[in-house]
């Protein structure tokens, strides 16, 4: 015999459907649940309440509420509202590299206190996928730029200038356009990199670059050309490829050395190249300064653990991020602001270290090898 027994069951006709097809709450479903306005609601997911003059009470009401129903803004209406997504698009040559990732960081804590969010991505120095990430970015449609661009994206750039979307370039900048743009001194740093070592007893000094038309790197050259040139000495330039391996670099550095047994001195124009060139030093059994003395170009935190310790120009990648999130959040919060165009210069400064140890004290520790023996 079959018992059937009555069940009171109250159906709920979302309950079973999958997240992906249940209605999302809106600022209405809540302002009549909790009965209050939908104004109220705004205010207090936005965080105008305490300037808005709503209560301790009401707002922790809204709060517990939207905890307990998993309230999520729908973004992309809110962005069509307030034609801003509080999102920027962030793109450098490479996220993994210290000097850029130190930036970022620095860029991405200073916009979140302001309520904005980062996209970044790394363009690897490649022009296509620079087009490709800018058309990304674009269809996002995040608030302003932040680029440290290769040359050749100069149309995309200009398109959205004349869109009058915020675009601030730093490190480096494109010559045929007139944007806000955040650089170093990077002439004054290698100028001053050439004008140390002479100081310190050497003579033939070397400097190992990229083979690149960006403004920092051609800058870069003509500090050290500069230099040399006051000193009556002849220049001597290795350009490597940009888009080159750790071990190709030092392979490359070791074959430069091998064909200028009389330099003294290397100045590298990067702190990648620095590090393949370390490399290539000691694969050579050269001493560091003995044979060779060491500057680096961008400070590296490993530099001051190295045996011994590398003198590198210093960034101040602190300053640049202030600096370039200052231009845009200007220029994001006034379109009077958005429309100027300035280039902010930042001084670099050369951290001495053993790797430039001068070359007259050098001889006096070789007589003495009890007292230093890393010479």
């Amino acid at each position: 015999m079959c018992i059937i027994k009555s069940i009171n069951y109250k159906f709920d006709p979302g309950s079973w459907l999958p997240a992906k097809m249940k209605k999302r709450i809106s600022i209405h479903d809540i302002a009549r649940e909790l009965n209050l306005s939908a104004t109220t609601i705004s205010f207090v997911l936005n965080g105008k309440a305490e300037e808005k003059k709503i209560s301790e009470d009401v707002r922790r009401k809204v709060s517990d509420y939207i905890k307990k129903v998993g309230y999520q803004p729908n973004m992309i209406a809110k962005s069509l509202r307030t034609g801003k997504t509080r999102v920027i698009g962030m793109l450098v040559e490479d996220l993994s590299d210290p000097f850029f990732s130190g930036i970022s960081r620095g860029i991405e804590t200073i916009a979140y206190d302001h309520k904005y969010k980062i996209f970044f991505a790394s363009t690897e120095n490649d022009t296509e996928k620079t087009k490709a990430l800018i058309k990304v970015f674009r269809e996002r449609q995040v608030d302003g730029y932040i680029m440290a661009p290769p040359c050749g994206v100069e149309d995309e750039i200009s398109a959205l200038m004349e869109d009058n979307v915020p675009v601030i370039l730093f490190d480096r900048y494109l010559p045929s356009l007139n944007t806000n743009t955040v650089i170093i001194d990077n002439f004054s740093g290698s100028y001053q990199a050439v004008k140390h070592l002479q100081e310190n007893g050497f003579s033939n000094i070397a400097l190992i670059t990229l083979n690149s038309e960006q403004t920092q790197m051609h800058a870069r050259l003509q500090g050290y050309s500069k230099a040399i040139e006051e000193s009556g000495f002849q220049p001597v330039v290795q350009k490597l490829p940009c888009k080159l391996s750790h071990q190709a670099g030092a392979e490359m550095v070791r074959e430069f050395i091998k064909q200028h047994d009389k330099v003294d001195a290397i100045i590298f124009a990067t702190n990648y190249l620095a590090i393949s060139g370390l490399q290539a030093i000691r694969d050579l059994g050269l001493a560091i300064p003995g044979n060779i003395a060491v500057v680096g170009f961008d400070d590296n935190t490993h530099f001051n653990l190295f045996t011994p310790s590398i003198t590198a120009v210093a960034q101040p990648t602190e300053e640049i991020a202030q600096e370039v999130v200052h231009q845009l959040l200007n220029a994001l919060s006034n379109e009077r602001e958005s429309k100027k165009r300035r280039m902010v210069m930042l001084p670099v400064k050369l951290i001495v270290r053993d790797s430039s140890f001068p070359k007259v004290i050098k001889k006096i520790v070789h007589s003495q090898p009890s007292t230093m023996k890393t010479s």
